[in-house]
């Protein structure tokens, strides 16, 4: 799998701890005791609802706040401020333990992510979050942001418990923030549990989709990682494949073909197929470290003695993209095998369509249809490939999937689809991608 050697991105708090300190709406005089919260819910106007023995140790808490403010404003040397915040984390904790309203915890929760975003102290900021979720008093719209926020300074303090619980809430949510998914995803894999990690992910995606937003490339990317590093097959094969609904440029086509040979134990029959999927994707157009192996893979496949036109095809195909050394032994004899049984693989064409007719089974039939799909033939393929079907006694998913690969080739993109959508066994992932194939090709 091409990127495999990717590690996983991490994300700083910076980003959270900035919007944090605007979202809580702390002005520089800070928090007022006895006004209305900073943050409270709409339409509900609260009243003096702070509890006596809250205010009787909020002061003091206050009072450095306010100070250490004013001393920013002032140009004040930062360990100097911080210096004159040493009783802070006491005090807050002495009110903390006196919070016993919604607005006492929403106000000791301000209190502590402004005393954390001074100090720097991201512990402080955690705790100020969550007394902030605890109060209840946040407007309903923005309980999802500071569960990301929650999230993520416990995941880049390694505390993977809390950063899954709150940033289920937020992904659940479909908060804006791209990144909560992802690291959702990320802390589940650091607990070593992958198929949690793709299912939020999924979680992630689904509750974009209903939203009608876009998902981030990233997330699939992710997804594939996760899933590869994890090994399993079933669900990179799915999360590759989503990846190219979402964006079919050449280098996803290679990666998800990749990865759905990679799991789908393919012989070279269903090689070739993908082979043929790469060369329509413009999946072989990447660069040759990537694709060498690809055309190689293809050729091999093909075989010469078997389809000629379509191996000499592939071959001059990765030569002229200076992919494929002419003067390699491997080519050269290919190509060489190729041009001299082009002539009279073609001439036996006729005779293979009435023998077709003639037998009782679709063997021959399929022999045929085989022959004209290499050969860019697509009409012939589909005629012999329906006539094999009806006649039996073949590899049905086989025939039933390069009926659909010559009808997307005659632009039938609707009976292709129908056609990949009855393909079974190994071959099914693979029908899967044809599929999406064909449907971006039946875009407008």
């Amino acid at each position: 799998m091409q990127g495999s050697a990717m590690k996983f991105a991490k994300f700083g708090t910076a980003r959270a701890a900035m919007a944090v300190a605007l979202a809580t709406g702390l002005g520089a005089g800070g928090f007022v005791l006895g006004a209305a919260p900073a943050i409270a819910k709409e339409k509900e106007a609260p009243k003096a609802s702070y509890s006596k023995a809250f205010v009787a140790v909020a002061g003091p808490v206050q009072k450095l706040i306010v100070d250490a403010q004013a001393a920013q404003a002032k140009g004040t040397p930062a360990a100097e401020i911080k210096a004159s915040l040493a009783n802070a984390t006491p005090l807050l904790a002495t009110a903390e333990a006196a919070a016993s309203t919604g607005q006492d915890k929403l106000a000791v929760g301000q209190f502590a992510v402004q005393i954390g975003g001074i100090i720097e102290d991201n512990t402080v900021r955690s705790r100020g979050i969550r007394n902030m979720l605890d109060s209840g008093m946040l407007e309903p719209a923005k309980v999802p942001l500071f569960n990301f926020y929650l999230g993520n300074f416990a995941y880049a303090a390694k505390d993977w418990q809390t950063a899954t619980e709150a940033l289920t809430k937020a992904v659940g949510a479909n908060i804006s923030e791209d990144a909560a998914a992802e690291m959702l995803a990320d802390s589940y894999a650091e607990q070593g549990n992958p198929a949690e990690a793709l299912a939020a992910l999924k979680m992630a995606l689904d509750a974009r989709k209903a939203a009608g937003g876009i998902a981030p490339e990233a997330w699939f990317k992710r997804a594939n990682l996760i899933a590869y590093k994890g090994k399993l097959g079933p669900q990179a094969i799915e999360w590759s494949t989503l990846l190219v609904e979402a964006n079919p440029s050449a280098m996803n086509w290679l990666g998800a073909g990749q990865l759905t040979r990679e799991f789908g134990g393919f012989t070279k029959e269903e090689s070739l197929d993908l082979g043929r999927l790469f060369l329509r994707t413009g999946a072989l157009g990447n660069d040759k470290q990537y694709v060498e192996r690809e055309f190689i893979e293809y050729i091999e496949s093909a075989d010469p003695r078997r389809l000629p036109g379509e191996t000499l095809k592939v071959a001059e195909l990765g030569i002229s993209k200076g992919v494929l050394r002419p003067n390699d032994m491997f080519v050269t004899d290919a190509i060489a095998q190729a041009k001299g049984r082009i002539p009279a693989d073609k001439a036996s064409l006729p005779g293979l369509e009435r023998d077709a007719m003639k037998a009782a089974d679709g063997k021959t039939a399929q022999a045929t249809a085989d022959a004209y799909l290499s050969y860019d033939n697509p009409a012939k393929a589909e005629e012999f490939y329906k006539l094999a079907l009806s006649k039996g006694n073949v590899d049905k998913d086989r025939a039933t999937m390069r009926l659909g690969i010559a009808q997307v080739d005659q632009d039938k993109f609707e009976d292709a689809k129908a056609s990949f959508a009855a393909v079974g066994g190994i071959r099914a992932p693979l029908a899967k991608l044809w599929a999406v194939y064909a449907t971006d090709k039946a875009k407008p």
